[in-house]
């Protein structure tokens, strides 16, 4: 008995939408390796995406599985418009952002995969690069449209909710909302991986050199709309505890670089983690690689003054 190509297709989307839901339990970004790894189905293992190409369908389905959109490393060669502009796109528009075809020819088979989904609006996962190496995957995207003239695809968000079921943006309110979610999930991650990146992967209290133990802690919230731009000089990156020890006002950073526990940590007296946290006390912080991804100074000061009035 032939197996039900439709149903089968719809099985393995599921399992792919699924691995992809739980790697985003463990980080919000996704490495290489993880996307090497593919994904479990029946038994076998998958391809996520295909290596050298941005538009992916594997062999047994029938409708495309994914995009992707990477991030250049420094000085790389920049092959198609969309890795420089789906950022600033997806930080500009109110409904869609732009996807380049592969090549000029439209009746390519990668961009009649994109035809295709277009015509059945197919829920796809859409990978977008986030810093060298790092993505971030977007659950359910959809193409919007299909241009042969442009050779372009427009690429919508679903509700990031409801990837299951594959629902679908079908109002503008509704694809706004849902493209909000993605653009914050993409400046977090963004400005994360910018400012670990810049510590080398490691905390800038303690030294560890676990990035998945580690946050980006904002010296200026971002809500300030003067100070608190998502630059790497306005981020630190924390351990989770130094992290939330920092917000609480708990620690603080002068403009020289030093730090100050709270007096009522100090006052306390309840095992090593406390005492690993009061030793920080009168040191500095461990420095980026390069000097002008420092913690500026006029942000620290700031930040140090809420932590003088709260901490007393």
């Amino acid at each position: 008995m032939p197996i039900d190509s439709e149903a089968l297709d719809s099985r393995m989307r599921m399992a792919a939408f699924e691995h992809v839901r739980r790697l985003g339990l463990v980080s919000d970004c996704i490495t290489s390796s993880d996307l090497k790894q593919g994904f479990p189905f029946e038994g076998q293992r998958f391809p996520l995406v295909n290596q050298q190409r941005g538009i992916f369908k594997p062999k047994q389905m029938l409708h495309l599985l994914s995009i992707r959109t990477v991030f250049p490393r420094p000085g790389a060669r920049v092959w198609y418009d969309d890795q420089r502009r789906v950022h600033r796109q997806l930080y500009e528009s109110d409904d869609y952002v732009d996807y380049a075809f592969m090549g000029d020819d439209p009746d390519a088979a990668d961009n009649r995969w994109l035809r295709d989904a277009f015509a059945h609006r197919i829920p796809i996962i859409y990978f977008i690069g986030t810093s060298p190496g790092l993505c971030t995957a977007v659950v359910p995207a959809y193409i919007a449209g299909w241009d042969r003239s442009s050779l372009k695809a427009s690429v919508g968000f679903g509700d990031p909710a409801g990837y299951v079921e594959g629902r679908f943006a079908d109002n503008a309110p509704a694809r706004r909302y849902a493209l909000r979610s993605v653009q914050q999930r993409l400046h977090q991650n963004s400005f994360r991986n910018a400012v670990i990146a810049a510590y080398d992967g490691r905390c800038a209290l303690s030294g560890l050199p676990e990035p998945r133990l580690l946050d980006a802690a904002h010296i200026i919230a971002d809500r300030n709309e003067v100070l608190g731009q998502p630059v790497v000089p306005n981020g630190i990156p924390l351990s989770k505890i130094h992290h939330a020890a920092f917000d609480a006002h708990l620690i603080g950073i002068d403009a020289s670089y030093r730090l100050h526990v709270s007096r009522r940590l100090m006052e306390q007296r309840d095992g090593p983690m406390l005492e690993a946290l009061k030793g920080l006390d009168k040191r500095t912080i461990r420095f980026p690689v390069r000097e002008r991804d420092r913690p500026d100074r006029d942000r620290l000061a700031v930040r140090y003054e809420e932590f003088r009035m709260v901490a007393g």
